[in-house]
């Protein structure tokens, strides 16, 4: 088995985003009067027939270990819910109860040998640092000026050592829905260099105008693809840490692995609600997506209000991603915002080198949030920055 040369964790950088998140709730728990256009959470509560589930089932004493890979009734909901609204073609054996954070990294410990890059999309989720740690050097792919997918500037950073490559739709931070034909492209290089696709679908549900595909659909079953799931979005769970992967059998026995000798199981209560939350909520997820819809209208047409602004279309997530014209650089234009005027937001080049002069905006939290913090951010650009 090849040694796999790892970072110590007291090298790695902290979370951009749980950075800033740290930062707002302790000015909240302080008192201070803050708009947070930071925090990718949605603003509502878990829905009471999910949280009566979980209750119902600790109080019938559903409380002691599970299966590291989750319990029946979970994972073949998962089996039924990729079936009939991912079009993925999998069984039980190919299913794991996993928040899709911890999924990740776990994945990338999964695959882990002899190829040592794992590849990744700029602007995109913070995969580095993880990668880092799993022991695999990040190399960054560029989207397209639109953000979208050009399988091409994939394909000219493949080499010989490429383990695996990352996938994020819709995009944070962008909003961008991917392209099935593009989706087509990269599994075909997949198989002509036999790699992997981390496939994160957080936001799958949030998705306005266009159709959300799965790349794993296009396989026959899991083989090169890994399509990681969360419940946190589409059900307002961010606390309960619920989530899926389907994989090869295989890559979910390694997965199984890393839960088994760090945190065993994961609590069967939980997955029981999640279980229902799989089965019987779409309800919940139309009522959310809905409300959202109307909110990314607003910022869409707020945001392009502002001289100096642009922004472009936001087909899903709850993000905007818009450049911005002054001369000054990502990180500091958010400082000033927060320091200035009790704004948080996040800085483009969080996101990668392609973010600078941009902003992730969060239109997560309430429309009242919106007006005042897009009021407050075009003040500071207007009045204080030249």
């Amino acid at each position: 088995m090849p040694y796999l040369q790892t970072m110590y964790v007291s090298e790695l950088e902290g979370s951009p985003s749980l950075e800033v998140v740290n930062i707002v709730l302790e000015r909240l728990a302080r008192g201070d009067k803050l708009i947070s256009l930071a925090i990718g959470e949605p603003m509502y509560d878990t829905p009471k027939e999910i949280i009566d589930v979980a209750n119902r089932e600790m109080l019938n004493g559903n409380t002691h270990y599970t299966s590291s890979y989750g319990i029946a009734d979970f994972r073949n909901a998962v089996v039924n819910k990729t079936s009939k609204k991912n079009s993925i073609n999998a069984e039980i054996k190919n299913t794991i109860f996993m928040t899709s954070k911890q999924a990740i990294y776990a994945a990338m410990l999964a695959i882990a040998g002899k190829k040592r890059e794992i590849l990744m999309p700029d602007p995109g989720y913070f995969y580095g640092d993880p990668a880092k740690l799993a022991g695999f050097e990040p190399v960054v792919y560029n989207l397209s000026e639109d953000n979208s997918l050009d399988v091409s500037k994939i394909e000219e950073k493949i080499t010989p050592d490429t383990s695996a490559v990352f996938l994020n739709t819709p995009s944070n931070p962008t909003g961008r829905v991917l392209e099935r034909k593009s989706l087509e492209e990269l599994i075909e290089l997949a198989k002509e260099h036999n790699f992997k696709i981390i496939s994160d679908e957080a936001y799958e549900d949030l998705v306005y105008e266009k159709k959300h595909v799965s790349i794993g659909s296009l396989e026959d079953a899991p083989e090169h693809v890994i399509s990681i799931f969360t419940l946190s979005k589409s059900y307002s769970m961010t606390g309960w840490r619920s989530g899926y992967t389907v994989a090869g059998e295989d890559i979910i026995k390694n997965m199984a692995r890393v839960i088994e000798h760090t945190y065993t199981c994961a609590p069967p209560f939980i997955q029981k609600a999640s279980a229902y939350a799989l089965e019987n909520g779409d309800g919940f997820i139309k009522k959310f997506r809905d409300e959202f819809r109307e909110k990314r209208d607003f910022v869409y047409k707020r945001l392009n209000e502002i001289e100096g602004v642009e922004c472009g279309p936001m087909e899903g997530a709850f993000y905007a991603f818009p450049t911005y014209d002054k001369n000054v650089e990502a990180g500091d234009l958010a400082k000033g915002l927060l320091n200035k005027y009790d704004v948080a937001l996040l800085p483009g080049t969080a996101f990668g080198d392609q973010g600078e002069h941009r902003v992730r905006i969060s239109f997560s939290g309430t429309k009242e949030t919106l007006e005042t913090g897009i009021d407050r951010f075009e003040d500071y650009l207007l009045k204080d920055v030249s």
